[in-house]
């Protein structure tokens, strides 16, 4: 298992489904049905992403239905999209995107600040290598409780020579750690190094203080 933190191209989807610019509004939709997606990357050339076409970018041809031809106070950006018919149309561009080395944690704040499911995995010249979504992204809550206790041991306290002595223990994701610190000051320093190991739930110190 790889050390913490986890990176997404541990946990992307390597094979993605993706669309060209010209891909038609019906075609769209039924690829998004068929591959039970939010989102497809639209490429250009050889594959690189220049744009996302999510289902909000589809839905605003619904929105817009009732007053499609008439004066309208309403977001025209989105009402521009109602009236489009295909992906280059209908695509928000550019294109979020994260590394396939970006931390599991990086791409879960790019989605929360950015208000995205899925976000297409480019390399150094945004050629398309896969797509991370928030269920990928989740998949390190699922890692064994002894992988996790085995890497708080290693990767925490093996790198603290007054921890080493600490017993650790995981239940459902939820590390305990119980023992003697010679430093109260650690505690802080010790709580967050823990959480930073992936698929750590929440931690619980049970500790005294020499």
């Amino acid at each position: 298992m790889p050390e913490s933190p986890y990176t997404v191209s541990d946990v992307m989807t390597h094979t993605a489904v993706a669309i060209g610019s010209e891909a038609p509004f019906k075609e769209i939709v039924e690829l998004l049905d068929q591959w039970k997606v939010s989102a497809v990357p639209v490429l250009a050339g050889e594959g690189r992403v220049v744009g996302v076409v999510s289902e909000a970018d589809l839905l605003a041809k619904e929105e817009f239905r009732d007053d499609a031809d008439g004066p309208s106070d309403r977001d025209p950006g989105r009402r521009a999209k109602a009236g489009a018919v295909t992906a280059g149309k209908l695509m928000s561009s550019p294109a979020v995107t994260v590394h396939a080395n970006a931390s599991v944690a990086e791409a879960a704040r790019i989605m929360a600040r950015r208000h995205v499911k899925r976000l297409p995995v480019v390399d150094a010249v945004g050629m398309l290598q896969g797509v991370v979504s928030r269920s990928d992204l989740l998949k390190v809550f699922l890692r064994p409780d002894g992988e996790i206790a085995e890497d708080v041991r290693h990767q925490v306290l093996g790198r603290l020579p007054v921890t080493e002595s600490l017993t650790v223990s995981v239940t459902e994701g939820v590390v305990t750690l119980g023992g003697a610190l010679p430093d109260r000051s650690l505690v802080p320093v010790l709580a967050r190094a823990v959480r930073a190991v992936e698929g750590v739930v929440d931690v619980r110190l049970d500790l005294t203080h020499r």
